[in-house]
């Protein structure tokens, strides 16, 4: 037997499709974040820790902004698989549907332990990524509209009530990020604000 038979040669290695460099990338990045805070994050640092050369991923996001913007929209596509899914097996109660969107808000914010916070800081950093976020912000808003609206009253859930909920679930994760209080305690009290947000709506004075 020959010495190609007996230690064959390995298999050019298999190029990366388009999506799943991308996702190289992104959890790259998400690393690097981790690891080094967001302001450490450039594409030139990005290529170097990814191995790859400088113009793949200029290719992938253009520019800082544009890979900073798709981070922001990793995170909320898992947020929202993961608030999907608990509210297609959730009972159809005010309890059980709010208890979902505290649940996975919390949960979703956990999962990337401390980089998030610091790609919501960055996203501030420009009118541009700042509507970004905001966009995607309302679509999250929508979303917990339509869920909670068929246990609101007449006046229906507020667009304040909805800023006020997630403004209040932005704090409590961070805070349970950080270790400033418990997973637990984030939930128990995002889910009260919602219950109790809801609840207002029908505080209508009887006639």
């Amino acid at each position: 037997m020959s010495s190609t038979e007996e230690h064959p040669q390995s298999s050019p290695r298999r190029r990366l499709s388009r999506h799943d460099r991308q996702r190289q990338l992104l959890d790259v990045a998400w690393r690097l974040v981790r690891e080094e805070g967001s302001d450490a994050l450039t594409l030139a640092r990005l290529a170097d820790q990814a191995g790859v050369t400088k113009p793949i991923v200029y290719d992938h996001f253009i520019t800082r902004s544009g890979l900073l913007a798709a981070l922001y929209q990793d995170f909320d596509a898992r947020q929202t698989a993961l608030m999907d899914a608990a509210l297609d097996a959730s009972e159809a109660t005010l309890q059980s549907r709010a208890a979902v969107i505290a649940s996975s808000y919390v949960e979703c914010v956990l999962l990337q332990g401390r980089e998030i916070p610091g790609v919501i800081a960055a996203l501030t950093s420009s009118p541009e990524l700042e509507r970004i976020k905001r966009e995607y912000e309302g679509i999250f808003l929508d979303k917990c509209r339509a869920v909670l609206e068929p246990f609101a009253g007449t006046k229906g859930i507020t667009q304040a009530g909805l800023r006020a909920m997630l403004g209040a679930a932005e704090a409590l994760s961070n805070a349970a990020a950080t270790g400033e209080i418990s997973a637990a305690e984030a939930k128990e009290e995002l889910l009260a604000s919602i219950v109790a947000m809801v609840a207002r709506t029908a505080d209508n004075p009887s006639s």
